[in-house]
């Protein structure tokens, strides 16, 4: 079996980032500042604190009240996460290696509010700039700039051949 690659390792490091920044923002907004009797609060500019419990996918979609539908989309992010990872190990390219690393981050730091909670905490909203109607969170950032970064470096790679 092949070792783990020193981008590898990055990815693995940048996914545990992500879970330990994503989780703690979390419990700051819970439990300290606590978000969820206060519902809103203007931050600045178009940038509010915005209480959501997200039972769906991504951003809100397939909203999902069931509690087995709950278990399942835990259980989903959980294999791809592992499917990431085992992907991770050969990451030989930074990109890949830094998206990799955000969207397994980004998967864990939401499953583990799913088995907490049996929703994943939102709060990050930016919706008074107009044309941005989701309330998300760090591990919701850190998935979509992963994604990002995989598609660059799937150009990249296209475009070297």
């Amino acid at each position: 079996m092949k070792s783990v690659t020193k981008l590898g390792w990055t990815a693995y490091a940048l996914a545990a980032f992500v879970i330990v920044a994503d989780q703690l923002s979390k419990h700051w907004i819970l439990f300290v500042y606590d978000l969820p009797s206060r519902f809103s609060v203007p931050i600045a500019g178009p940038f509010s604190l915005t209480m959501v419990w997200n039972r769906g996918v991504s951003f809100g979609l397939f909203r999902a009240d069931a509690d087995l539908v709950r278990w399942l989309l835990a259980a989903f992010s959980v294999i791809v996460a592992i499917v990431l990872a085992v992907w991770a190990r050969k990451a030989e390219r930074p990109f890949m290696a830094v998206g990799l690393g955000l969207v397994i981050g980004g998967a864990l730091g939401n499953v583990i509010d799913r088995i907490r909670f049996g929703a994943v905490a939102d709060f990050l909203d930016f919706q008074r700039l107009g044309f941005f109607p989701w309330v998300f969170n760090v591990a919701d950032s850190a998935i979509t700039i992963g994604v990002v970064f995989l598609l660059l470096d799937s150009m990249r790679k296209e475009s070297a051949s």
